[in-house]
């Protein structure tokens, strides 16, 4: 069994060059049977030489264009055909050069096969390593390349096997939670095609939360050619949030409790500070401060969960903004000034935003009380107001320490705390900007944030106007 397997492999192999001897041994009858040897000449075994040559490598093109040769002159006896030496040797070196030439031409071409479909194959079992399921696809949404993932989380999904990638998509539309807005985003995809997309969607029934990433794909000459998809599972990680807001939550409704009474003691205590010598006096403030350092740290953290559960609810109404912006910047000119940090307000026009006081009022105080803090003794916030067609923009600059161009997609995140804060143990929780992002979102507006290590911070809020 072993020997006619490795003869039906030798065979598949060397097929070409085993069609080439029999096309030789034709040519050879040919020239027996029809007597024309010296018509046709030794040129009629020139192809059966190359692709013996070709397929079968050096030895055996130069074996086969010798024999050739040898076969012409035989078949040429028979006619009494009569050559010289130099005839012979002349269509020897020919038909040898001939199938030399060619058996180095196929080595090179199988050796180029062989490190193409070797490296082919180590780019296959890579993307198939991957915890993501990736596809290549051509302009029109046609699979080029697919990894085996996405092969399984398809099947799992329900997705079609025919169709281009879009189309297969939108067929799964029924199965989620929010299909309208799935198909939305699809549209716009499809109306898109230069642009990167990121999109999480949500089996309904099943709590599985799917991730998907596009990016468009270019060639030399910066022309659209197709696009590459991503999608990863992110279930565990959306479990995983939900859990931790859900801690967040509980941990600071039992906070507040026992931060109620500390208060209260602590305004008893206050009113016989008198009695106390100035030791006591300092323990009394430092008991202050922190306790005020929690308080805002269980507020915080409790409108972080109020935010995640979209239980915040917004009292709007016209707020003048230059106005909201000279109170906040009046409140914390003491700590400015203590810090050694000038504060700075630039408004021009008078613009009026709709939405709601209180919360623009934390928006405020977050960026501000971030700038003064992060700059350093001698440095600058500047808070500007500006008035832009339909939109008012609200900017707070600072000469502080700024933040790492790395670490800039970040900032907005929970809990992230920058490098540049934390090696200069500058006290904070990164809730403030993330709270910023998410009350301004709600407001209609937009949040950007510029900064450069070394030289400074500008955060930019644009905000409706008020009508």
């Amino acid at each position: 069994m072993p020997l006619r397997s490795h003869a039906r492999r030798l065979a598949r192999t060397h097929l070409v060059g085993g069609l080439a001897l029999i096309g030789l041994a034709a040519t050879f009858g040919s020239m027996l049977g029809f007597k024309g040897t010296t018509a046709i000449g030794v040129v009629a075994f020139a192809p059966w030489v190359a692709l013996i040559g070709f397929d079968a490598g050096l030895w055996a093109g130069v074996s086969t264009g010798a024999a050739s040769v040898g076969l012409w002159l035989l078949a040429g006896s028979h006619e009494g055909m009569h050559t010289s030496a130099v005839q012979i040797a002349v269509r020897v070196g020919y038909l040898v050069l001939l199938g030399a030439g060619t058996a180095v031409v196929g080595r090179r071409l199988r050796a180029s096969e062989q490190a193409h479909s070797s490296v082919a194959a180590l780019q296959s079992a890579l993307i198939d390593a991957t915890v993501d399921g990736i596809c290549l696809t051509d302009a029109d949404g046609n699979i080029l390349i697919v990894n085996a993932p996405l092969q399984r989380l398809a099947r799992e999904l329900g997705m079609p096997l025919e169709g281009t990638v879009p189309e297969r998509l939108l067929a799964v539309a029924p199965r989620l939670t929010d299909p309208e807005r799935y198909r939305r985003r699809m549209t716009e995809l499809a109306q898109a095609p230069g642009e990167m997309t990121s999109d999480e969607f949500e089996l309904a029934g099943t709590g599985r939360v799917f991730r998907g990433f596009t990016a468009p794909a270019s060639d030399e000459s910066g022309r659209f050619v197709g696009r590459i998809w991503t999608l990863r599972e992110v279930t565990a990680d959306r479990e995983l949030d939900r859990m931790r807001d859900a801690f967040v939550a509980t941990v600071s409704h039992e906070l507040r409790t026992p931060l109620t009474s500390i208060s209260g003691f602590l305004e008893m205590m206050l009113d016989e500070e008198e009695g106390l010598g100035d030791a006591g006096r300092t323990y009394l403030d430092v008991i202050r401060r922190s306790t005020e350092r929690l308080h805002h740290l269980v507020e915080d953290l409790l409108l972080i969960a109020q935010i995640e559960a979209q239980r915040v609810e917004l009292d709007v109404a016209i707020v003048d903004l230059p106005e909201l912006v000279q109170k906040c910047v009046e409140a914390l000119r003491p700590a400015a000034v203590e810090k050694g940090v000038e504060l700075e307000i630039l408004t021009e026009g008078a613009p009026t935003v709709r939405g709601d006081r209180h919360r623009l009022t934390q928006v405020l105080d977050n960026l501000v009380s971030n700038a003064v803090k992060f700059t350093d003794e001698g440095g600058t916030v500047t808070v500007s107001t500006a008035s832009n067609g339909g939109s008012a923009t609200l900017v707070v600059a600072d000469t502080g320490i700024g933040i790492p161009s790395d670490e800039q997609g970040k900032v907005f995140s929970r809990f992230f705390r920058a490098s540049s804060a934390t090696q200069r143990t500058i006290p904070g929780t990164g809730l403030g900007l993330a709270i910023c992002r998410a009350l301004v979102e709600q407001h209609g507006g937009t949040i950007s944030l510029e900064s450069a290590e070394g030289e400074g911070t500008r955060v930019t809020v644009t905000l409706p106007t008020g009508t």
